[in-house]
């Protein structure tokens, strides 16, 4: 009888060992503390061995929530199921410019001469209509899947269909030479960097920033224009949806910031004559991932304090944190370009926040000193870079101050 109750009792403590296991697994991939996160901080967050890069796990697994994620399924499921005839779904279409993600002042609604919030009913509207479905139902699915690995795809998603409307001309695998990411800081009028950006083969500037008067300072090249949809948004309210400030053969790569803002790109794409590329979601995720992370791990080193995500959230206007347009740009750079300088990042007390406009203070929704951390790593220290996939070859980077 004895000899019995052995094997019993060792596949008992057995079965309870593997249950602790399991459970303490389970509560680690669904609790967040930021205890255990500052207890991290210093010894494994990007912390660089000789063979790899060890990072802080719990800041990983809070860099990959989303909060905003229900709010924008929300809005994809009332874009979808939309009624003309309903008077909620009108008023909430008709107020849903005054709330944007991605930077930009919020100015009331002005009506189009194109159907882009309106949506009267006409067969154009009902065509452009159809297109815009497929396209919302295409970025969302997008949308859901993490793949670091797009970065290495973006020469075939933004550099060969920029180049193959161009000059016809697309290499499947060749990089930009140089490209130059200018961006619109204040500091830059200061500097004198104009004809040192207008050398590199490619200049990426952001969100329709002025060159007039200050050439000597910024440059006058443009081979690309970089924007967050707010500003397409606007520009869809002008004749042929008109949005070149830099001349109609300048290519527009653009984010998403809001899903209806796919209805201006689907109305406007066919009346541009240089190519309008949205960003693959799957890229967008990617930067998300990477600003969160570095801005999380910013707020824990400067508080040592363990108060929880509540107090991060708070600080980076909550669901509505973002990266800035400039953080992807330079990050799409990295992508398709074998050396890459950025300017006009970075901010001084004695200057403006944007280098052509009055704008002073900065938007909570972005996390600025974070993005400069990340500069500076992809200047001196990219392997400590997270998410980003081995494969990927980052090429040389120079920050200009």
């Amino acid at each position: 009888m004895k000899r019995s109750v052995r094997p019993l009792f060792s596949a008992l403590l057995f079965c309870f060992l593997a249950a602790t296991l399991i459970c303490r697994v389970a509560i680690r991939r669904r609790s967040f503390s930021f205890s255990s996160a500052i207890a991290e901080l210093g010894s494994t967050s990007g912390f660089v061995t000789a063979e790899e890069v060890v990072f802080n796990e719990t800041l990983l697994e809070f860099a990959a929530v989303d909060p905003g994620e229900p709010k924008l399924s929300q809005e994809v499921d009332l874009i979808s199921d939309y009624d003309n005839t309903r008077r909620s779904h009108r008023r909430y279409f008709s107020s849903i410019d005054t709330r944007r993600r991605g930077g930009g002042s919020s100015r009331k609604y002005v009506p189009s001469k194109f159907p882009v919030t309106t949506l009267r009913s006409s067969l154009q509207v009902s065509r452009y209509w159809s297109e815009f479905r497929r396209n919302l139902r295409l970025w969302t699915r997008t949308r859901k899947a993490y793949e670091p690995h797009v970065m290495l795809d973006l020469i075939q998603l933004v550099k060969n269909r920029i180049d193959s409307k161009q000059n016809g001309v697309v290499s499947l695998s060749r990089r930009y030479s140089s490209c130059a990411v200018v961006g619109n800081s204040g500091t830059l009028l200061t500097s004198h960097y104009g004809e040192l950006i207008d050398k590199h083969e490619i200049v990426i500037r952001l969100n329709n920033a002025k060159t007039q008067r200050f050439e000597n300072k910024v440059g006058s090249k443009t081979s690309v224009s970089f924007i967050n949809s707010n500003i397409l948004h606007q520009c869809a309210r002008r004749e042929r949806c008109h949005c070149h400030p830099y001349g109609e053969t300048v290519p527009i790569v653009m984010y998403i910031c809001q899903p209806i803002h796919l209805l201006d790109y689907t109305v406007c794409k066919p009346s541009h004559p240089s190519p309008l590329v949205i960003t693959d979601p799957r890229f967008d995720v990617l930067c998300a991932r990477i600003v969160k992370y570095y801005s999380v791990k910013k707020f824990l080193e400067e508080s040592k304090r363990a108060e929880g995500f509540g107090d991060w959230s708070k600080s980076h206007e909550g669901s509505l944190f973002h990266y800035s347009s400039g953080m992807q740009a330079v990050m799409l750079a990295v992508g398709v370009c074998e050396r890459v300088s950025v300017f006009g990042f970075g901010k001084s007390n004695s200057t403006k926040h944007h280098y052509h406009t009055n704008q002073k203070t900065e938007l909570k929704l972005h996390d600025y000193e974070a993005e400069y951390r990340l500069y500076h790593d992809l200047e001196n220290n990219p392997r400590a870079i997270p998410f980003l996939p081995k494969a990927f070859k980052i090429p040389s980077v120079k920050v200009y101050h």
